[in-house]
């Protein structure tokens, strides 16, 4: 069994002192950390739509860096702050992973730490072998 352990940095200047990773993977498994809708320039949009597809875009990307495609995932999470950005956020979900299919859970939070952010994701996936 493949222990081999690898992380995709989010550039976060937090990463050091809070002690995490954008994403981890570990032989064939991978686990993509709370994922925010940050544009690169540390704006977000106020569309929910919007949000959750940059989510998805840093939390897809990160699964890349380790070697993970969409296909790869096997479940996600989403925590909204409201529940008015349910259908949007869905449907976003429902474009990149309709035909995949994941176990997935929506939760719906108090908060999240920017009062921005309508919503963050998380990702666990598994890749083939080789």
């Amino acid at each position: 069994m493949d222990t081999t352990r690898s992380r995709a940095s989010s550039g976060s200047p937090y990463e050091g002192s809070v002690g995490f990773a954008r994403a981890v993977r570990v032989g064939q498994h991978i686990a993509v950390s709370g994922t925010a809708p940050i544009g690169e320039n540390g704006a977000v949009s106020p569309d929910p739509g919007a949000q959750a597809r940059r989510c998805w875009e840093i939390a897809l990307g990160a699964l890349a860096e380790l070697g993970g495609r969409p296909e790869d995932v096997i479940r996600t999470r989403h925590f909204v702050t409201d529940l008015d950005v349910v259908d949007a956020v869905s449907a976003v979900h429902g474009e990149i992973f309709g035909e995949i299919r994941p176990a997935s859970t929506m939760v719906l939070v108090a908060g999240l730490l920017d009062a921005r952010w309508r919503v963050e994701v998380e990702v666990d996936a598994v890749v083939a072998e080789g």
